[in-house]
């Protein structure tokens, strides 16, 4: 008996929307956070698009649902955007990458200065926008980058545009990113560019600079099956280009959801793969349950539209790509499981409960676009005729 293989896939990662604490939370300090929960409770959710597919199921286990849904847990040493989207397409990380509480140490910081020719401020864990707050005033007296770091394992360079163009704030990420390789190997070098006149404004020209997935992804299968993998967003930046056919970059929510209604009116084979920073960036981190709630309204909005245009060889997944449960302490991730929802008019609907990984979602992917798959994870639809 044969499976059906889809033609397109749309795969949203709704940047940290965690769907409650995995059981090893405690050793990072997480127990108890629960974004999605965290967003119910503030009395502005109105997503009855993602009701109707069955979020609630996904979440709680509870609920009514028309897609495949489930949650899935990770399996990586980490909480961070890297480890969550290596391992969704198949590649854990098992081994943390490595994070500095104290700063970065002598011989990081002056290998830096001298490959940018410039000085260091901070080089300590610090709220980005806080940071350019505190430091900002000395960067545009002395010319010295604003270097700090987060839980996460990042190196994050802040300039203002006027002392430092943003393309040659690009280029000291990239001479931080040939340092910071091996027992430095960071999994980020983030550029944080900001603008205007104190207290600052950070501009819309961040950029990741990732290490590249130690081995092939199932981006890299589907490529090399023939198939299109156009990535929105940083989705690009995060793997180093890898597996990648067409980059499309996006700066905000707004514009990866009009890019990703673009590209659903465009004939292709393959896979739409699409990170939608907002939820992350300007509320998990902020701790604005508010704003992210709003957020994910906007979300179901255009699903609801979405939805309504897809054709039986399409197949849309959700999920996140780790927590930043925004009424929990401090202002970083949450270690979450994060929830599962794939819908297509070809897929019957089930509760598939929890999956091990986050990898198991890669491979789903992969069965559906019928392309052979042989890393981590294990397909929904391995063992059953679709």
């Amino acid at each position: 008996m044969m499976k059906r293989v889809l033609k397109r896939i749309f795969w949203i990662v709704a940047d940290s929307l965690g769907a409650g604490a995995l059981p090893d939370a405690a050793a990072f300090g997480d127990t108890g956070a629960h974004t999605f929960r965290s967003l119910e409770q503030t009395g502005r959710l109105q997503i009855p698009t993602l009701t109707h597919l069955g979020i609630r199921r996904a979440v709680y286990g509870t609920g009514s649902f028309c897609a495949v849904c489930g949650k899935a847990a990770e399996i990586s040493r980490g909480k961070d955007t890297v480890t969550g989207h290596w391992e969704m397409c198949g590649v854990p990380s098992p081994k943390p990458f490595p994070t500095y509480p104290n700063g970065f140490p002598p011989h990081i910081l002056q290998a830096f200065s001298e490959a940018t020719g410039r000085g260091v401020l901070c080089n300590r864990p610090y709220s980005g926008t806080q940071v350019i707050r505190d430091y900002g005033p000395a960067h545009l007296n002395t010319g010295s980058l604003i270097v700090y770091t987060s839980a996460d394992s990042v190196f994050q360079i802040a300039a203002h545009t006027d002392i430092v163009p943003e393309e040659t704030l690009y280029r000291y990420c990239r001479a931080a990113r040939e340092i910071l390789q091996g027992d430095d190997g960071v999994g980020r070098v983030i550029a944080r560019p900001f603008s205007g006149p104190f207290p600052f404004t950070r501009t819309a020209g961040r950029r990741d600079f990732p290490l590249p997935p130690p081995k092939d992804t199932v981006l890299d299968c589907i490529a090399r099956a023939g198939q299109q993998v156009l990535a929105v967003g940083k989705i690009g930046d995060i793997f180093s280009m890898r597996g990648i056919t067409e980059h499309f970059p996006t700066h905000n929510n707004r514009e990866g959801m009009a890019c990703m209604a673009q590209l659903q009116a465009r004939p292709f084979r393959g896979l739409c793969y699409v990170n939608l920073v907002d939820f992350d960036m300007l509320y998990g981190h902020r701790r604005d349950a508010a704003g992210y709630a709003d957020a994910l309204n906007a979300l179901d909005a255009f699903l609801s539209e979405f939805i309504e245009r897809m054709t039986p060889q399409d197949a849309l997944l959700l999920t996140g790509d780790h927590g930043c449960d925004p009424m929990f302490r401090g202002t970083d991730h949450t270690r979450e499981y994060v929830p599962l929802l794939l819908y297509s008019p070809s897929l019957e609907p089930r509760d598939i409960g929890v999956r091990d990984t986050f990898a198991d979602m890669g491979a789903s992917v992969a069965s559906l676009l019928g392309v052979d798959w042989h890393g981590a994870g294990k397909s929904i639809f391995s063992e059953e005729v679709i």
